[in-house]
């Protein structure tokens, strides 16, 4: 009976936030032990499952670093980054990323949704001229290979697919005028694809409790991150490495009218419905203006 009766406080506290969030679009940025840990893999599908159930639009974007990465070594493809730690991606990687992102990687995702008894379609930015891009411009003026900014994203295959019960699952790939296909990082996919949709959240599933003041110190959590503190705590390395791209996504999605923007930790189980159905969630919201003090 005791199992019971939590079991029933648990909904009761939930309602409140199914009714807020009911036909409302989140995205989420899957990504880290979220998609590696088989029981993760799981709970997180489970997760995006009981969001479409309960009313809401959820709409996955994904990276796939560590797949490609295999792939790569498996036929004899260097691996080669730059100093600010991107991809060098010329025509034979593009070829094996599109490769791995669009079809393995995808398509995993897809059907841990879909066991979880949801109806996911993969994509990816290519598809339905979801995304298109150009070159990225590096801070050294070097080409790195066909690695591309987002500068147009045309939402309506997304919302034709939300409208009729779908799940998005959405890989890191767009197009160009001339049929070009470009690598984009998967944290500014979903910041974009975000903002363009005007999403009510933006939630990212890191490998960290969210950013963190000491890297070293998990208690050392920032729970709410202002945007005006931004270029301070990047001087102080704060944010550094792979949390900024993430935190420049919030910033991007928040301008363009996205509500809420959160790094939460993908490693807890079901981080998903503790951020989102929950009075506490978890990891940091990131917001416009300045923390107090």
């Amino acid at each position: 009976m005791e199992e019971s009766i939590q079991k029933a406080a648990v909904l009761t506290e939930a309602l409140p936030y199914i009714r807020e969030f009911e036909g409302k679009t989140v995205v989420i940025k899957y990504g880290g032990a979220a998609m590696l840990d088989p029981a993760l893999r799981s709970s997180t599908a489970e997760d995006i499952v009981l969001m479409k159930y309960v009313g809401m639009n959820p709409v996955v974007v994904h990276g796939g670093g560590p797949a490609i990465n295999r792939t790569l070594n498996r036929l004899g493809v260097k691996s080669v980054f730059n100093a600010q730690g991107l991809r060098i991606t010329d025509d034979a990687t593009i070829e094996v990323v599109e490769m791995v992102l669009a079809g393995s990687v995808n398509k995993d995702i897809v059907r841990l949704i879909n066991l979880a008894g949801g109806d996911a379609v993969g994509l990816c930015g290519k598809d339905g001229n979801l995304l298109h891009a150009r070159r990225i411009e590096t801070e050294d003026g070097s080409d790195i290979g066909h690695v591309g900014r987002v500068v147009h994203v045309r939402t309506k295959v997304i919302e034709v697919l939300c409208h009729a019960g779908m799940i998005p699952v959405i890989a890191p790939l767009a197009t160009d005028p001339q049929g070009g296909t470009w690598n984009i990082n998967a944290d500014t996919a979903a910041g974009e694809i975000a903002a363009a949709l005007q999403a009510e959240k933006l939630v990212f599933l890191t490998d960290t409790p969210g950013l963190l003041q000491d890297k070293d110190n998990p208690e050392s959590l920032i729970h709410q991150l202002k945007s005006e503190d931004v270029e301070r705590l990047k001087r102080e390395g704060v944010i550094a490495g792979g949390m900024v791209p993430k935190i420049e996504a919030c910033l991007k999605a928040l301008d363009y009218g996205v509500r809420k923007t959160h790094i939460i930790d993908g490693r807890v189980s079901h981080s998903l419905l503790l951020e989102i159905f929950t009075k506490k969630g978890l990891g940091t919201l990131v917001s416009h203006g300045r923390a107090a003090g």
